[in-house]
């Protein structure tokens, strides 16, 4: 009888306790309030704002600025591989960068989680003010965002998340200058109807919806919009633009994205649209086949000279040794034939 009485105390007091610690956890939101506001960085304000003035880029001065830079590999990526420091941003500021392009992938932000990886971004930031260059923060997805399929799996994310990240980001660096452009989405595209189907309308609104809310946190720092055909094509601005102010669109003009001639094909798929709007083609690059030289006629210096002649800016893809097209053949910084064209091309007056 006394063993049966211990036997049902003890699990009296284990289920009391147990209910009294799930109860405490249970009502603990109502004493969490609200989140504070970030910590604003006391460099926030070093470099001029830019901002859209027509189909142009221009600072507080009033100079127009035609933007040259490159793309880093993504932040965690860096980190992991021990090479997330100023130096490596030191290095990229050597090859004549004005604008660096900042990849983040959905999977390394849920895995480092917001908070660890926007102490990643703070730094990247705070090294580019120091060395004179500006930011894009490109939420670095492929795929269909209407109906949530993605190329790959580190692309995977959803509206919602989507959504989240933005509120985050625009809530953090609202009033940075250096932080100059929110790249929305990095790459739309359906791959040809094996990730579903979406229509520009369904897109455009999203862009919208994204942008609206950016704005009730920062309404500074520029939205860029890609096009479909993995940001490829932006021919539907012809008849829907995104309606929002203070935007830019963006195009990924690889090489292989068209045969050539190139030139006819990229005043159709986006070229016109530089006579009515800013446009960054926020990743350019190419490959090399063994013994190929890189000639005047070469795809990068003809990429190079179409954009740079219809005012239009660019970075190239990518300040990494791993992924390709890469500009660097090792952790040691020496740059590839792509890496030294690139450099030429920053550096040329």
């Amino acid at each position: 009888m006394l063993q049966r009485f211990l036997l049902f105390y003890s699990l009296f007091v284990i289920s009391y306790f147990s209910f009294s610690q799930d109860t405490a956890k249970y009502h603990a939101w109502w004493k969490e309030g609200f989140v504070p506001a970030p910590k604003k960085s006391a460099k926030a304000r070093a470099l001029p704002a830019i901002h859209v003035y027509k189909n142009k880029f221009v600072n507080t001065k009033g100079d127009t600025i035609l933007f040259r830079g490159l793309s880093i590999s993504d932040p965690d990526k860096i980190d992991h591989q021990g090479h997330w420091n100023k130096n490596h941003f030191e290095k990229v500021k050597e090859l004549g960068t004005m604008l660096v392009r900042i990849p983040v992938h959905p999977v390394a932000w849920r895995e480092r989680t917001p908070a660890k990886y926007l102490q990643l971004l703070d730094s990247a930031v705070d090294w580019c003010t120091d060395l004179g260059m500006y930011v894009i923060i490109d939420w670095h997805s492929i795929g269909n965002l209407k109906m949530e399929l993605f190329q790959d799996p580190m692309y995977n994310t959803t509206q919602k998340e989507t959504y989240e990240f933005w509120q985050t980001i625009a809530k953090h660096f609202s009033g940075n200058n250096t932080v100059a452009f929110y790249e929305l989405f990095n790459e739309p595209t359906t791959y040809r109807g094996q990730l579903g189907s979406i229509a520009w309308s369904d897109w455009k609104k999203m862009m919208e919806d994204i942008i609206h809310l950016i704005r009730s946190f920062d309404s500074q720092t520029i939205p860029l919009v890609a096009g479909f055909d993995w940001a490829y094509d932006l021919t539907p601005l012809r008849e829907e633009p995104i309606n929002a102010e203070n935007i830019a669109y963006v195009s990924h003009p690889y090489p292989w994205k068209r045969q050539e001639p190139w030139q006819p094909k990229w005043d159709e798929a986006f070229g016109f649209a530089a006579s009515s709007y800013p446009i960054i083609a926020t990743e350019i690059g190419f490959g090399l086949r063994n013994n190929e030289t890189i000639g005047p006629n070469h795809y990068g210096y003809q990429i190079t000279k179409y954009l740079e002649e219809r005012g239009m800016s660019w970075t190239a893809w990518v300040f990494d040794p791993e992924w390709g097209p890469n500009m660097l053949k090792s952790w040691n910084y020496e740059l590839t034939d792509m890496g030294k064209f690139f450099k030429e091309a920053m550096q040329k007056k």
